[in-house]
């Protein structure tokens, strides 16, 4: 069982901790010498990692898009072991980002175990090796287009969208999911905890009072398009669970079932319009085109829940055609009348 009291240990005194635990295993007989060193190197790594990548030096801290970013990184660390060409060295094999990412979950099964974290982040993290390639596209944020497609597939579906019984409308919580990931940018775990209570109104604005991580809280009003879609599917929402967002079944919405939900609205989107993305990725595209559109960057923050501006960084993508954009309204340009 967990402890009853949390123990907010640094990333590298719980690193470690843990790696002292591993090692004691090789004199008891429960891990060869090979593999302990193998968890002790993959733990150092992660260590390292997470200070290149500037992550908070918490360890409860870490979420799942923290664990991807340095899963990520790790992937695109050349291999030391191979001979490094005049090019460049190669990259991480898949069973090596495979095996890096084993130890890290196994680092956190210890913490949430030993009361180091108070849910273990690896359940979010979505990265997972490829034999090919490695790194998932997915996460990056959509253009333009491909956001507004996605956006009007969700609430426009076609009539043969209308899915099981009648009164249950999935088509219409499928929207609303869409819409508050594509606008509002929740992680994927505040999104499915999420419940009806957490959303009022204030002075005739609709606000989500989000519960993130770390037991903080944001308050985040929401665009007029978002909350009709909020208004539409409370009205046609059924069952007594307190959960906004409910399966067919009428039980919470699981954290998995959210990408199926994104998928099936993506599938009506006009091919040249659509790319595959998952929830983070939405989360990427609110806080870049929020950015791109000259929102305040302290704004973005916490509509996004970060406790520091530096962590907006990681998830300001490139958009095709911004650099143009704002060279061509330069301020000098226009202020010399050229």
């Amino acid at each position: 069982m967990r402890p009853a009291e949390l123990n907010r240990l640094s990333v590298e005194e719980a690193a470690d901790r843990y790696v002292e635990l591993v090692r004691a295993k090789v004199v008891t007989g429960g891990l060869s010498r090979a593999t302990a060193e193998v968890y002790a190197r993959d733990v150092q790594t992660f260590v390292r990692l997470t200070r290149v990548c500037r992550l908070s030096e918490v360890l409860d801290d870490l979420a799942g898009d923290d664990v991807d970013a340095v899963l990520l990184a790790f992937a695109r660390k050349p291999d030391e072991r191979r001979r490094v060409p005049a090019g460049g060295g190669e990259l991480q094999s898949a069973a090596s980002q495979a095996r890096f990412r084993r130890s890290v979950s196994a680092l956190f099964k210890h913490a949430a175990l030993a009361g180091w974290v108070q849910l273990n982040p690896m359940a979010s993290a979505t990265v997972v090796a490829r034999e090919r390639g490695g790194l998932r596209a997915e996460r990056r944020a959509l253009t333009r287009e491909q956001a507004q497609g996605l956006v009007g597939a969700a609430v426009s579906p076609a009539g043969d969208e209308v899915r099981g019984r009648r009164d249950q409308r999935m088509e219409v919580r499928d929207a609303l999911i869409v819409l508050l990931l594509t606008m509002v940018g929740p992680r994927v775990s505040e999104l499915v905890r999420a419940n009806v209570e957490d959303f009022y109104t204030n002075d005739g604005e609709r606000y989500w009072r989000i519960f993130g991580k770390g037991g903080r809280t944001r308050d985040v009003p929401l665009p007029r398009l978002v909350a009709r879609a909020l208004a539409d599917y409370l009205e046609v929402r059924r069952g007594d669970d307190k959960a906004l967002l409910l399966s067919w079944r009428g039980r919470r919405l699981a954290r998995g079932d959210v990408q199926g939900v994104i998928d099936r609205v993506q599938a009506r989107v006009d091919p040249e319009r659509r790319r595959s993305v998952t929830p983070h990725g939405l989360r990427h595209t609110t806080a870049t085109h929020l950015l791109a559109g000259g929102t305040d960057m302290d704004a973005v923050r916490r509509v996004l829940g970060h406790g520091d501006l530096s962590t907006l960084g990681r998830y300001r993508d490139e958009l095709p055609g911004e650099l143009e954009a704002a060279m061509r309204a330069h301020p000098l340009v226009h202020d010399t009348g050229v």
